[in-house]
């Protein structure tokens, strides 16, 4: 199978690690400019929602391609014109989502044949609604958001919050855990995407966790 990849370094070593596991390699893009005549099977841009520049190169493909865009910042039906919309599917990309044993997945116009589906390497495959946050990101973001809410509140410390989670409801990681492995950075992004595609206080974002994002892009 022809593989093609774009994206950061950490998404791309995530990735490899999900491919190798059965046998698959991939070819690093760092240009998209002429894809359309390489032929690959799948393309995968793992930072589409961060950066679309690439639009107009895939706009030049056919659905012998499955064209796979992270997209959980934006819904694609309001990025990708219509034509494209036969051979690409949008997935949770978030750093840390990729090496789970499933793939949030989204699809338009009715989906993508199965046979194009099958062949990625994760076992399970989960095929939600196109819609900002997807599913995951958006629950997992909404809790790391509550969760400093009580920090800033005073009322535990990030260890006994983190600890209380697990204990308490059997989530694989604390809130600040899920923080540092995703990114504050992609956190407050999707809680912001979220907010303003519903205006939904749930998604409004914590002041001290906003602190924390500025500081970050200072750095």
């Amino acid at each position: 199978m022809n593989i093609a990849v774009k994206g950061s370094q950490e998404r791309i070593v995530e990735l490899d690690g999900i491919l190798t596991s059965v046998g698959l390699s991939f070819t690093r893009l760092e240009s998209t400019k002429n894809i359309h005549s390489s032929k690959f099977d799948l393309i995968f841009d793992l930072n589409f929602d961060d950066d679309a520049s690439s639009l107009s190169d895939y706009a030049l493909l056919d659905d012998s391609s499955l064209l796979i865009l992270s997209s959980v910042k934006i819904q694609l039906e309001s990025v990708l014109p219509k034509a494209m919309w036969s051979f690409a599917i949008g997935i949770n990309a978030l750093p840390s989502f990729l090496k789970r044993n499933a793939l949030e997945y989204c699809s338009l116009l009715g989906g993508i044949s199965n046979d194009k589906l099958e062949s990625l390497p994760w076992k399970t495959l989960y095929k939600v609604d196109s819609r900002v946050g997807m599913i995951s990101p958006r629950v997992v973001c909404m809790i790391i958001n509550e969760a400093y809410f009580t920090l800033q509140e005073g009322t535990a410390n990030r260890s006994d919050i983190d600890l209380g989670m697990k204990l308490g409801t059997a989530y694989p990681h604390g809130p600040f855990e899920w923080a540092e492995m995703i990114g504050i950075k992609h956190v407050f992004e999707v809680l912001n995407a979220l907010y303003s595609d519903t205006h939904d206080d749930r998604y409004k974002i914590c002041s001290l966790l906003k602190t924390e994002y500025l500081n970050f892009l200072a750095k």
